[in-house]
């Protein structure tokens, strides 16, 4: 069976910009907010932070729901790990995530800084120092059988799409959402027609939803 490397609802401002400038503890998308990029996904049934009942379905619920189907590993950045840069100076800090991170599954963290693993819960950190199909190759061995997702940031999206490895990216466009800076996946989706098959599905709820598979 044939495993994917697939990017899951990776959102994006108007002029394509996954995070703003100025990265820092308290700001993990620098000046842009979260709450506003990502208001799609939480006002959905499926959101997995939601405490109350209600939410809505559709199109946006699926996606948000379909965000750990068959997934058996996880590759990020450094800087969706964490916003530090250079040699790691504080081991004891693990991440954004507290004791129960979201991914239930192993995680390669790509930097030139390694340092050792580290478990919390039911989600493993491998902090891996290689170019882009090396990491894959060890990530789709720990998946199991199970596809891979690529979570960002847009730095290492990037990566990825320039060593043409991804299989598929779904990518939501904010229209209310421009940031003029920041870590940028596109100039504009079409610079991906020429590889992938590409469906625009706007929503009720705002976001442009864009499903690219490989052609």
């Amino acid at each position: 069976m044939t495993q994917l490397l697939k990017v899951q609802n990776f959102t994006v401002s108007s002029d394509g910009f996954a995070a703003g400038e100025g990265q820092s503890m308290e700001r993990p998308f620098g000046q842009a907010d979260p709450g506003t990029m990502f208001s799609w996904a939480g006002a959905t049934a499926s959101w997995p932070n939601r405490t109350d009942p209600g939410g809505s379905r559709g199109l946006d619920d699926y996606l948000t729901r379909d965000f750990a189907h068959n997934i058996g590993a996880e590759i990020m950045g450094r800087n969706k790990f964490g916003p530090q840069r250079g040699p790691w100076e504080d081991h004891e800090w693990q991440g954004w995530w507290g004791d129960e991170p979201p991914f239930h599954t192993p995680v390669f963290v790509m930097t030139h800084h390694t340092r050792p693993s580290f478990t919390l819960s039911d989600t493993t950190f491998h902090f891996v120092d290689g170019e882009p199909a090396t990491v894959l190759a060890a990530a789709k061995d720990a998946a199991r059988g199970k596809d891979v997702r690529l979570g960002g940031g847009a730095r290492t999206v990037r990566q990825f799409l320039d060593a043409d490895l991804v299989d598929t990216l779904h990518v939501a466009v904010s229209p209310s959402v421009k940031l003029g800076s920041g870590s940028r996946l596109w100039e504009s989706p079409d610079d991906l027609r020429d590889r992938f098959h590409v469906d625009v599905v706007p929503s009720p709820s705002g976001v442009i939803h864009h499903l690219f598979w490989r052609k």
